[in-house]
């Protein structure tokens, strides 16, 4: 958070919120170039560098501001052409697309950090109708492929 146009630094909001997050190689490809031109940066400041340790920094190293994110995040939403969408939005997002992926509840939970299932499962999963189609189909396969093996003919 900000106050006083500065960066606030607190504790995370539960034991759940302190982990690691997994990556995929072009997630890190872009990071590992995002962090090189950080460098560049920082030679090019010299003194004027500030060693934030931030993975996203303003030109001099400082922290980006919470307010400047949420505010770049709007007119770039806006720019697109796209519905409107919250930057805090995103996590939905993340969430239904791991779902959609078939990544376990489970995974997506410590993905976003809730130290409970049924928050991630209440709060930010939405089911896409290809998912839903994906479990009617997997479930009639499993009753079919049971009954075949019973011997059962269920075809009407």
């Amino acid at each position: 958070m900000h106050a006083d146009g500065q960066v606030v630094v607190g504790p995370p909001k539960s034991a759940a919120s302190c982990r690691s997050v997994a990556l995929d190689a072009e997630t890190v490809r872009v990071l590992t170039r995002h962090r090189e031109r950080q460098e560049q940066l920082s030679a090019t400041a010299g003194a004027r560098w500030r060693d934030s340790e931030y993975v996203f920094t303003t030109a001099d190293g400082a922290p980006l501001r919470p307010d400047y994110l949420t505010g770049r995040f709007r007119r770039l939403v806006a720019a697109s052409g796209l519905p409107p969408v919250r930057l805090h939005d995103l996590r939905h997002g993340a969430a239904t697309l791991a779902l959609a992926a078939h990544t376990d509840l489970k995974v997506v939970q410590a993905m976003l950090g809730h130290a409970s299932i049924a928050l991630t499962a209440d709060t930010y999963v939405s089911v896409l109708p290809e998912v839903a189609h994906h479990a009617a189909r997997e479930t009639a396969r499993l009753v079919l492929s049971a009954a075949s093996a019973l011997g059962r003919d269920l075809s009407v």
